[in-house]
């Protein structure tokens, strides 16, 4: 089995978490799928030696992790902060500028008190990951973005747009 189809595989169960993650209400749960699909995220960019996306990723699990227990503004930019310095490490072009956009909108997510605020920045990071998955060839990658990003936009119209029934 080749390298590119067990990423595309962590991939897939990856998708299984994001799908799950924001059909709760709580953040501490959302955020806790999100690291889950982090660390398989993660590996997968490990397989295709995109440096850049690994280590921001690597970054994002465990600033998922520490977002489940602390909303605290230091940290946000801690993590910030880290996510440009592995860019600059890592550096391997436009790939690495979109990966980066996307890991600090997602960090500002991560950190947000309210699940709201949380679903609207993940959208705008989300976007910037599907452009990188995109320019990376990684087809089941752009797939799990758009399921995100579809998830997403469903749990913010089932609990922010939609009326209630009127009984």
């Amino acid at each position: 089995m080749s390298l590119f189809l067990i990423s595309q595989i962590l991939v897939a169960v990856a998708i299984v978490f994001d799908l799950m993650s924001f059909q709760f209400k709580q953040r501490k749960h959302i955020v806790a799928c999100l690291f889950c699909a982090g660390v398989l995220i993660s590996s997968h960019f490990v397989l295709l030696e995109q440096w850049t996306a690994a280590c921001l990723m690597g970054i994002a699990t465990v600033r998922y992790l520490v977002s489940i227990f602390t909303t605290s503004s230091g940290l946000k930019y801690l993590f910030c902060l880290a996510s440009v310095l592995a860019t600059g490490f890592t550096f391997s072009g436009i790939t690495s500028v979109v990966s980066c956009l996307g890991s600090v909108f997602q960090t500002v997510a991560a950190f947000s008190q309210d699940d709201k605020r949380l679903r609207e920045l993940m959208i705008v990071g989300t976007s910037f990951w599907l452009l990188h998955n995109y320019l990376v060839g990684s087809p089941t990658a752009v797939v799990m973005e758009v399921l995100f990003i579809s998830s997403n936009l469903l749990g913010y119209y089932r609990y922010y747009l939609r009326k209630p029934a009127v009984a």
